[in-house]
């Protein structure tokens, strides 16, 4: 499902966004390092649901092969302008690789998707990583679903729905950090990233 609301917001914010949170690129955050640490050199990552495609210009500079994809057609303009990124234009549930990818950076992007697809999302990212493949999410904390002051769509979950979300998948849960952060509408969200993997024998296909 892709929300239109929401994209169109992203069509209206598409620079405002890249200029507040990508102005200067991506930075080798906590998270990027133990995320790219995790993966074999020169491995392969998608960046599923880039926005202005600044992480995936980092995971290039770093020597990483990087696909990336965005619902918004805006957002790729963007990515491809600013950062030289090519991005495949299309929703989280066109994802349909299966082990092709050594990591799956979801930084803050399936927050927009709704919790009912939550589960068959983190199912197609576990197809689609290599056996012992790494997967990092972004999430706001909280419960239930609802539309900022700017009309997009959010979903909210606690650590310990994701915990079981992610071991229902099969994942090894390897790290998580909270904190809080301004988004482009104003308010301070309390976030979740954490970091996890898929079993080194694989899953069934």
């Amino acid at each position: 499902m892709t929300d239109t609301q929401t994209l169109d917001v992203y069509a209206d914010r598409a620079k405002d966004y890249a200029d507040r949170f990508a102005a200067d690129g991506a930075s080798e955050t906590e998270e990027f390092i133990a995320f790219t640490n995790a993966l074999p050199p020169s491995g392969r990552v998608l960046d599923w649901g880039c926005g202005p495609g600044h992480w995936s210009a980092q995971f290039q500079r770093a020597g990483f092969d990087a696909d990336a994809t965005d619902a918004s057609p805006e957002m790729a303009a963007v990515a491809r302008e600013r950062f030289g990124i090519n991005v495949r234009v299309e929703p989280f549930d066109a994802l349909d690789s299966r082990g092709q990818y050594h990591g799956i950076w979801a930084h803050f992007s399936l927050l927009h998707a709704p919790r009912a697809d939550f589960a068959s999302h983190l199912g197609r990212a576990m197809r689609a990583l290599k056996p012992g493949g790494h997967l990092l999410l972004g999430l706001k904390l909280g419960a239930g679903e609802e539309r900022d002051k700017l009309g997009r769509f959010y979903a909210y979950y606690t650590q310990e729905e994701l915990q079981g979300f992610l071991a229902k998948a099969g994942f090894s849960l390897l790290s998580t950090r909270t904190g809080s952060e301004k988004g482009l509408a104003g308010d301070i969200s309390q976030f979740i990233v954490l970091l996890a993997r898929t079993p080194e024998h694989g899953v069934a296909q």
